[in-house]
This record gives C-alpha cells, sequence and structure tokens, in this order.
C-alpha cells in the first residue's frame, strides 16, 4: 500500500462511482429508446393519418361514383359525365394518398433498435468484466 495516506479511494468511494456511472448509462440508454420510438411513432401517425385520408377520398369517390351513375340512367350526358370526371379525379387522389401512406407506414420502425443493440452491449461487457473479476 504505497502512496500518501488519503491519496487511495475506498471501496465505498469506488462502488459510490460505478453506482453512479451505471446510473448515467441505464438514463441514456432510456433516453435513445425513447427517441427512437418517439420517430417511429411520428412515421406510424403519418402513414395512418394519409391512410385515413386516402379512405375518406375514395368513400367520397364512391358517393359521386354512384351519384353520376344514377344520373346517367335518368339523364343525359352532360350531368352525369361531370360527376363520372369528378369521382375518377377523387379517386386517383385517393388512390396516390393511400400509396404514400402505405410506404410510409413500411418505412416506419416504431422499435427502438438501436437501444437494444446498445443495452446488448453494454450487458456483454459488464459480464465480461465481472467474469474478469
Amino acid at each position: 500500500m504505497a502512496g500518501t495516506p488519503g491519496s487511495e479511494r475506498t471501496i465505498g468511494q469506488l462502488v459510490a462511482d460505478a453506482t453512479h456511472d451505471l446510473q448515467g448509462l441505464v438514463r441514456s440508454e432510456i433516453a435513445l429508446a425513447k427517441a427512437e420510438v418517439t420517430s417511429g411513432a411520428k412515421d406510424v401517425g403519418k402513414g395512418a393519418g394519409l391512410l385515413a385520408a386516402a379512405a375518406f377520398f375514395g368513400l367520397m369517390g364512391l358517393v359521386f361514383l354512384l351519384h353520376g351513375a344514377a344520373w346517367g340512367l335518368a339523364e343525359a350526358l352532360p350531368i352525369w359525365a361531370g360527376y363520372l370526371i369528378v369521382a375518377v379525379v377523387v379517386l386517383v387522389l385517393a388512390a396516390i394518398l393511400g400509396l404514400l401512406g402505405k410506404k410510409s407506414l413500411e418505412t416506419a420502425k416504431p422499435a427502438p433498435d438501436r437501444a437494444i443493440d446498445q443495452a446488448q452491449q453494454t450487458i456483454a461487457a459488464l459480464k465480461k468484466t465481472t467474469d474478469a473479476a
């Protein structure tokens, strides 16, 4: 035990420092997981919103299509032709929004993959340290 008195740290101080470091590590892992889940949830929300808009416009297109068919049976070409043109435009818009929503949902990653990987690396490092001791 060479050295000046008081220059060496006690076991209690070492344990306190290790506990403090471990708490900081756990907090940063939790923060990383929270950031990843938040980002993934935003993508899922965007995709769900686009799919809801697609469903709304699809329903509206169906209404115009049916209304146009009814007018087509009862009237001459000009009235129902206008309704059918509007229905086609609304249905094309619904298809575009549906494809965008589907693409957004496919790219969403709500699982905290990086945080899980970091936690596994931390556990492996801690096991290595305890095995060596």
